[in-house]
């Protein structure tokens, strides 16, 4: 039925709509979806924080705060394992490797698995972030809708960004946020084809969560900056630079995985256990930590206070100042803990809460001095702005984002001197943002549009199944008889069975072609192994990535373990330039 509907749709749009009316009407869907994922999402997080909150207060000590995270972490895992059969992708690492080798395609359960597994782990404690769950989910979204209308690779891709910037307006209220987002972290570029769609489907995301979900994720009120606390931006700036290279080596680290000797369950209760005891003695490390966050945007310092094991030496300002470093520390730490024991969620909130809590100490350790009075609340929000491009190389989306979520429009010169400080000094440790350092040194993908061009070229469509067979038990002769009538450079040596042996290279040839030949010289003398051979399952950028690493022109190519044909690399450029032209055309019918 789902394919009958998809095939009307396809043929009233093709009839009635040119492609970039169609690619606006998705984008539209792609936005309500999104934003209703976020509604749900945060929903279903703030009704379990809550019941572990309404629990922990009726024990000693909260000492709940002990188990809650390893609950959590453990239904997480477990959902995954014998629900979901490891097929969920997290993180945004995922998203950039889905485009860039995969034809921008993204499995459908993705687009549920997220909700489910980042509420049990938020909600009960996991010191992560919403923000990766949510733009995993509405990517998902755009691409299985493009799936679904067989759009091309580069529609696709728009729309997996449409979803993520609806998903992250949505999640913030924040729709020129959720737009820069997607550009500055998914796609690279910016260009009028790509923007049109991920500014309505981040408007339709904003509008959906306003409507189903008013509560506003911070408020900020402020006068402004004054020019004597200038000296004093500057310096939140070089230290969130150095805070986000921190957060990226620890961060990386701890989310490759604890206990990975163990099994996933024993990692999970272990790696939750060792997060509830940090929990237990920094309780504003707790889920997302955003409550504490509106708290001391409030002035309300006396939250930190609360629930701690040291609340009694806290009134003492200096212990205090101390107390806020340490939570600067252990916050990317505990998150790294949530992921790493199999908990899903990212280091987008834990990256705003230490950035956070880094303008709270400049602001707070200055104005104990009695020089000069800061604003506390402006320099909490302006240092989640710095810590933001830091960590993410985006200081666009980092300078939009704090100042539409807090409604502070008018500290825009200080959020782009710490951002852009921040960013200059990561730079200077990482050329790329955390995402891409991974792909890059573990994946050894790119960014760039090379990869996603390459990927959108079908292997089938540039093999050449036109091949003589020949075995190594041929005498040499026949097979000069073979080459005589051949244009072929190259000849594949099959078995009985079809599976590939070796090659005969036109240039190994030319070494016996006049030599004497006798009766007992077979292919099997002349006949070479391939440099490598290409499995029929593999991306054509890999393949590309193998000619010019072998500066070789022809290789052959196996499915299943059967020689099928060969790939010659001039046909494969051909494919490609042919991609490009298409690629430029359709772009410039979209920006007409």
């Amino acid at each position: 039925m789902l394919n009958s509907i998809s095939y009307k749709i396809t043929r009233w749009r093709l009839k009635k709509n040119t492609q970039r009316n169609f690619l606006i009407y998705c984008s539209v869907f792609v936005g309500l979806i999104g934003g209703l994922a976020a509604v749900a999402l945060k929903f279903l997080v703030h009704l379990m924080e809550d019941l572990s909150r309404n629990i922990s207060s009726h024990l000693p000590f909260h000492i709940i705060y002990v188990f809650l995270p390893a609950f959590g972490i453990l239904l997480t895992v477990a959902w995954q394992h014998l629900i979901n059969r490891d097929k969920i992708q997290k993180g945004i690492g995922n998203i950039l490797i889905n485009i860039k080798k995969n034809r921008s395609n993204i499995r459908s359960n993705n687009i549920y698995s997220h909700l489910v597994t980042s509420s049990l782990t938020v909600g009960f404690g996991g010191s992560s972030g919403l923000e990766a769950p949510i733009v995993c989910t509405g990517a998902a979204i755009g691409s299985n809708v493009g799936r679904l209308f067989n759009l091309s690779p580069y529609e696709k891709t728009v729309l997996i960004a449409a979803g993520a910037s609806a998903g992250i307006a949505a999640v913030f209220n924040s729709p020129i946020a959720g737009v820069l987002f997607a550009l500055e972290i998914l796609i690279g570029e910016i260009t009028i084809p790509t923007f049109i769609p991920l500014l309505i489907a981040s408007a339709t995301g904003v509008v959906v969560a306003k409507v189903l979900y008013s509560r506003q994720l911070f408020h900020l009120v402020t006068d402004g900056w004054v020019m004597t606390a200038l000296p004093f931006y500057v310096i939140l700036g070089v230290l969130c630079g150095w805070t986000a290279v921190y957060i990226t080596k620890v961060a990386g680290k701890l989310e490759k995985g604890i206990f990975l000797k163990q099994n996933r369950y024993v990692r999970a209760v272990g790696g939750g256990l060792i997060l509830g005891l940090i929990l237990m003695i920094f309780p504003a490390l707790f889920g997302e930590g955003y409550h504490y966050l509106q708290e001391i945007l409030n002035g309300n310092m006396e939250v930190l206070k609360e629930e701690t094991i040291f609340s009694q030496w806290l009134s003492n300002p200096w212990l205090m100042l101390l107390f806020i470093a340490a939570l600067i520390l252990m916050k990317i730490i505990a998150a790294g803990i949530t992921i790493g024991s199999g908990g899903n969620g990212g280091t987008f909130a834990p990256t705003m809460f230490t950035g956070a809590f880094l303008g709270l100490f400049v602001a707070f350790a200055v104005n104990q001095t009695g020089l000069v009075h800061l604003s506390t609340s402006n320099f909490i929000a302006v240092g989640m702005a710095g810590a933001l491009s830091g960590v993410l190389h985006a200081p666009l989306t980092s300078i939009f984002l704090i100042a539409e979520i807090t409604g502070g429009y008018v500290l825009f010169i200080p959020l782009m001197i710490v951002s852009a400080m921040s960013y200059i000094i990561s730079r200077m440790f990482s050329k790329h943002n955390m995402y891409w350092h991974e792909l890059i040194h573990e994946k050894n993908i790119h960014p760039g549009q090379d990869y996603g061009m390459l990927n959108q070229i079908t292997l089938d469509s540039i093999i050449n199944h036109q091949f003589k067979v020949i075995s190594k038990e041929m005498p040499v002769s026949d097979f000069y008889s073979i080459l005589a009538n051949s244009q072929a450079n190259i000849f594949a040596v099959l078995t009985s069975q079809g599976a590939l042996e070796g090659v005969v290279w036109m240039d190994e040839i030319r070494k016996h072609m006049f030599e004497t030949i006798s009766k007992e010289d077979t292919v099997a003398d002349i006949m070479v192994a391939p440099p490598a051979v290409i499995d029929y399952t593999q991306p054509v950028s890999s393949v590309m990535e193998l000619f010019d690493g072998l500066d070789v022109w022809q290789l052959p190519v196996v499915k299943d373990g059967v020689f099928i044909g060969f790939i010659s690399k001039s046909a494969l450029l051909n494919k490609y330039r042919e991609v490009i032209i298409s690629q430029h055309k359709q772009a410039d019918i979209f920006a007409r």
